[in-house]
């Protein structure tokens, strides 16, 4: 089984003047069907709305899959969510209070088809880009669907552009150099100022994802199935002024699904500035791990630590001796 997140800039482009769809969307849909997907995790879902969710149906056509698209909300490029019918039979859109975020998830509750008894939350997100504090507010929306679902025994996959960076202990890429930034908008929107003046990446959604029970499938993939490639650059390759090859893109599950992952890959494409991320699972311990039939994956040390009430000494990420002047 596999689940693939794919932010699609722009969803390809506007439509020809005579309707017909642009040919990056048509192509990178092909690509996306080629890799057969059973849950397909988008973004940037930008012209699906329109002419009665045309792009929406010709998705569905393509993919052979069933397709859900979240409110136009202010950020103006809404997610968008697929299922496989054959191996989810049962799914339906989950409502909820799309205020709080800036471009609102797509959120369905699925069956699967060889454990159709417990429920399966599903979320494509698009974290807010403009906004350490949105996207703190959007990571904190995230926690109460985990809550839910650890609440009723029910697994949870989500995944998308999460616009913030992954806590750098075990990270195969190098921290991203701040004070050689120079898009200071770039600048604003990722970091935060440590008391000493300098800038520190924003890593609130993965330091959040993994202290209420989730757990990153490319972490687990190399730090477990010795994938390093997991690791592997999404977003960030023609973007020096922001630091360059950055993992953005990234797929969280509860830490029973996560024992299910066989291999995580990216793949670049032409028609995006991000990778497509594949993560493969096993259909037999995918089974297993909704029944609670395997063992969790425990946190990162790091996540422990953050979980701990009693006062302990954080690890620390490297980051930029960049300076604010005045």
């Amino acid at each position: 089984m596999k689940v693939i997140i794919y932010n699609l800039k722009k969803d390809g482009g506007e439509d020809g003047l005579d309707g017909s769809f642009p040919t990056d969307w048509v192509e990178a849909h092909r690509f996306l069907a080629g890799l057969e997907p059973d849950v397909l995790l988008r973004q940037e879902a930008s012209y699906s709305h329109l002419r009665d969710n045309a792009r929406l149906k010709a998705a569905e056509k393509m993919l052979d899959m069933k397709g859900y698209l979240a409110p136009n909300n202010v950020g103006r490029n809404p997610t968008a969510l697929f299922v496989r019918p054959h191996t989810f039979p049962v799914s339906e859109r989950v409502e909820y209070d799309a205020r709080f975020w800036r471009t609102p998830p797509t959120v369905v509750s699925a069956r699967f088809a060889d454990v159709p008894e417990t429920e399966l939350l599903l979320m494509s997100w698009h974290a807010a880009y403009n906004s350490g504090d949105g996207r703190r507010r959007e990571a904190d929306e995230v926690t109460a669907f985990v809550d839910r679902m650890a609440r009723c025994g029910g697994g949870i996959i989500g995944g998308g552009d999460c616009n913030e960076y992954p806590v750098q202990q075990g990270e195969a890429l190098p921290p991203v150099d701040w004070s050689r930034v120079t898009d200071t908008r770039h600048l604003h929107h990722r970091t935060t100022v440590a008391p000493d003046g300098s800038r520190v990446s924003c890593t609130y959604w993965d330091r959040t994802m993994e202290t209420v029970g989730l757990r990153d499938a490319a972490r687990y993939a190399a730090h477990e199935l010795e994938q390093t490639d997991a690791l592997g650059a999404t977003a960030g390759f023609d973007r020096p002024d922001q630091g360059g090859e950055i993992r953005i893109d990234r797929s969280y599950l509860d830490a029973y699904l996560a024992r299910a992952v066989l291999r995580v890959r990216t793949h670049w494409t032409p028609w995006s500035d991000h990778a497509v991320v594949e993560v493969v699972f096993s259909r037999h311990l995918f089974a297993q791990a909704l029944r609670r039939e395997v063992e969790p994956v425990p946190p990162p040390q790091w996540a422990v630590v953050l979980a701990s009430c009693e006062p302990v000494a954080l690890p620390t990420a490297p980051h930029s001796t960049h300076r604010l002047t005045r």
